[in-house]
């Protein structure tokens, strides 16, 4: 299979070697319905870890302007704008040059299509609005990463309605299997079923959410989840944090983080650990995915050996991975999946949100962005 590379390029702009001016933005749309499916809404939008970057920031020097003067560190509200076209705009008129865009983004999103932001000089933080709405969509990226013939995934199916229910389940020959959401959130109706009755229970449910549902062979051995980096002023090259093993599942999946800090079910992979060449390769196969898609942010992707000391297979792609971190009273133990894996190469939360501020794309390049599995 031959691909063009993704239409974007990764030069970065003038603006983003100028001292920024940085507005965080979060989830205050609702994500339409793409192709059926929906993404479950946030509660509160991701304005938890919207706080904590931009406190973060302005404790590192960074100017970072925020909806009133002095929002309170221990709360999260008045730190971020919304990410409405008219929340946008207040931001780029109080001065922000730098956006970063702490939401879930999809190709009618104001970043994509508001004719007000067209001549503002401005840069972003994030993914391109229809990288996220093209890759959102769990199984047709797994698909077409399988097409391309370099990673490894396990066994899959797609439902798509309850006409497909019974002959799919009936194709089925070996349990457990994991029922989850093709645009999910978290671990948001993700579940593990050991018998065809409690899966098809499942998926029954899952349908009245979603007309398509997503089906794998469930992986039982350790889990681990890798985040890339994308180039920046500083490294032109994709590059991953070292892998962050994951254990105290709950009913097979690793819980989700709003109800168990990660820091209390996950930790880096030591140097001595590192030496199984089977971290290594899963992150080049990560590192190669974000490539190939073209990322302008970190992604995280998570992974799981087939068994114990077995290889691992890739099962979730996260396009914009949970940024929380300490700082801000009463946060010390909200580091995210990502800052975890920072910290293990020396790297506090505020110099991680450094290096992601120093990947900031400017907005003529970011809406630019072209699918590269799409028909040319």
């Amino acid at each position: 299979m031959s691909l063009c590379k993704p239409q974007l390029s990764r030069s970065l702009h003038t603006a983003t070697r100028l001292t920024p001016v940085v507005a965080v933005l979060y989830q205050a749309l609702e994500p339409p319905t793409i192709n059926g499916a929906r993404k479950p809404r946030k509660p509160g939008g991701y304005q938890d870890s919207g706080a904590d970057i931009a406190y973060t920031l302005r404790n590192r020097g960074v100017r970072v302007l925020t909806p009133t003067t002095s929002p309170k560190p221990q709360n999260h509200e008045n730190w971020c704008f919304p990410d409405t076209e008219a929340g946008i705009l207040s931001a780029v008129h109080q001065g922000a040059t730098h956006l970063w865009a702490n939401t879930i983004l999809f190709s009618s999103h104001p970043l994509q299509t508001s004719q007000s932001l067209s001549s503002a000089h401005i840069s972003v933080v994030g993914q391109p609005p229809s990288l996220v709405e093209s890759f959102d969509n769990k199984a047709y990226l797994n698909d077409q990463l399988r097409n391309y013939g370099s990673f490894t995934f396990p066994q899959s199916w797609i439902i798509h309605g309850s006409n497909e229910v019974s002959t799919i389940l009936d194709s089925i020959l070996r349990y457990p299997i994991v029922g989850k959401p093709v645009r999910g959130r978290g671990s948001h109706g993700v579940k593990v079923c050991r018998g065809r009755s409690e899966l098809e229970e499942h998926v029954v449910a899952l349908l009245r959410e979603s007309p398509i549902v997503m089906l794998e062979e469930c992986l039982s051995g350790e889990e681990a989840t890798i985040t890339v980096m994308p180039p920046s002023t500083e490294n032109s090259e994709y590059w991953s944090l070292p892998p962050i093993t994951r254990f105290n599942h709950v009913d097979g999946v690793a819980p989700y983080n709003g109800a168990v800090a990660v820091t209390a079910n996950s930790r880096a992979i030591t140097e001595t650990e590192m030496q199984d060449s089977s971290y290594r390769n899963a992150m080049q196969q990560c590192e190669q995915i974000a490539k190939l898609i073209g990322a302008t942010a970190p992604i995280r992707v998570d992974i799981r050996r087939f068994r114990d000391e077995s290889e691992f297979a890739i099962f979730d792609i996260n396009m914009k991975p949970n940024m929380t971190g300490p700082g801000r009273p009463g946060r010390e133990d909200q580091a995210s999946l990502t800052a975890l894996a920072a910290t293990a190469i020396g790297h506090n939360y505020g110099s991680l949100l450094s290096k992601i501020l120093d990947s900031a794309q400017p907005l003529g390049r970011f809406r630019a962005y072209k699918n590269p599995f799409a028909p040319s």
